[in-house]
């Protein structure tokens, strides 16, 4: 038996934010990054707080948040003694919170209070799922973190938000979108409510992603791509991901690629290996085959059999890549062969313990991994 939730409540349309109004005699703890607060660009949510409220906001948060910052954030909503904690920004900030918050409550410091979650960025999909991802900078290892303490109780999904997003972060979270819906639908825990998700994300993406990034202002794209971004993260909070997520976390903390552009340089070579319609030495995998190859179908691509669909699917996604100006190998993203040789075992070590390479559709080796690795670098 499977039993499927969808346990935050959503906020969506125009001027969502003003929702925020009816919170009133709180002690409101707002976790978010430098640039929020340096831009003034957090009075966009603290405006609707004002009214009989406490406000304590904790903006010391940094991408890839490692553990010594999410200990600082606990001692800091300790000392505040807070009802409700808002996290805003992209998916630094809100896995920040995320752990503050349990680890805080494990520790005994801070109360149960709720939860909201207002994203800056359409990537994560993290202000609807159980996941957080925790850096050990020392050792330069990424720690999943799922548990449905962490589940946001609220999201407030505010296009306008994302107005202002560079061209890269546009590209780089728009990306990281369509790894998730691609990785949830050949997910083994796949169903039928995540597949209808993921369907939709895939074609909002490829209508949407690139007006996004040719044009900031485009609202219509914006919001349908952050709610893209909700859509996929509630399908892999049913499903987990897969290998490629696998592998962007083990090399993400050594390699210093941003997660939704290094999820991008591997993306076709894992479609690959999944399939088994790659240069390695891998079994076909029909029905893995045969998933990807209906996606292909539903982004424009005439029905064929299912290793050209995967073809089709793979070409869709590098010409995609080519508008958004991502990079295609690592090499091109600014990190030397040299590098990648150096940290090559270890990262392949990592992604086969990685969660969310358990859910692959095929079981990985480490010289599978390695492999793939090297046809990106």
């Amino acid at each position: 038996m499977e039993t499927i939730t969808f346990p935050t409540k959503l906020h969506i349309g125009e001027h969502v934010l003003q929702g925020l109004k009816h919170y009133k005699n709180q002690r409101i703890f707002i976790v978010t990054d430098p640039f929020m607060v340096q831009s003034n660009k957090i009075e966009t949510i603290t405006m609707h707080l004002q009214e009989k409220n406490e406000l304590k906001i904790f903006s010391n948060v940094i991408p890839d948040p490692p553990i010594e910052n999410v200990i600082s954030g606990i001692e800091s909503m300790a000392s505040f003694a807070p009802t409700l904690l808002i996290a805003v920004g992209g998916g630094s900030p809100i896995d920040a919170a995320k752990a503050m918050k349990f680890f805080g409550k494990q520790l005994g410091k801070i109360e149960e209070l709720t939860f909201i979650v207002i994203p800056t960025t359409s990537g994560t999909g993290s202000e609807v799922t159980n996941f957080s991802v925790i850096t050990n900078q020392d050792k330069g290892v990424k720690y999943p973190l799922v548990t449905a303490e962490i589940q946001p109780d609220e999201t407030y999904l505010a296009s306008e938000l994302v107005i202002s997003a560079p061209r890269n972060i546009t590209a780089d979270t728009g990306m990281d979108v369509l790894t998730h819906a691609l990785e949830a639908y050949v997910s083994t825990k796949a169903n039928d409510f995540s597949d209808a998700l993921c369907e939709k994300v895939v074609v909002l993406v490829f209508d949407y992603l690139v007006r996004c990034y040719q044009d900031g202002s485009d609202i219509e794209a914006r919001e349908k791509m952050h709610y893209a971004s909700c859509m996929a993260g509630m399908a892999f909070n049913l499903t987990s991901l897969g290998l490629n997520h696998g592998i962007a976390h083990a090399a993400g903390a050594k390699l210093h690629v941003a997660h939704g552009r290094l999820n991008a340089i591997l993306l076709s070579e894992v479609i690959q290996y999944n399939a088994g319609c790659g240069t390695s030495e891998q079994a076909y995998d029909q029905p893995t085959a045969a998933r990807y190859a209906y996606l292909a179908e539903l982004i424009g691509y005439e029905k064929s059999t299912e290793k050209l669909g995967v073809k089709h699917l793979i070409r869709g996604i590098e010409k995609l890549k080519k508008q958004l100006g991502i990079p295609t190998t690592l090499k091109q993203a600014g990190v030397n062969t040299e590098t990648v040789e150096k940290f090559k075992s270890e990262i392949a070590e990592g992604a086969m313990l990685d969660g969310c390479t358990a859910t692959n559709p095929r079981i990985p080796t480490k010289k599978a991994i390695e492999d793939i690795i090297d046809n990106v670098k």
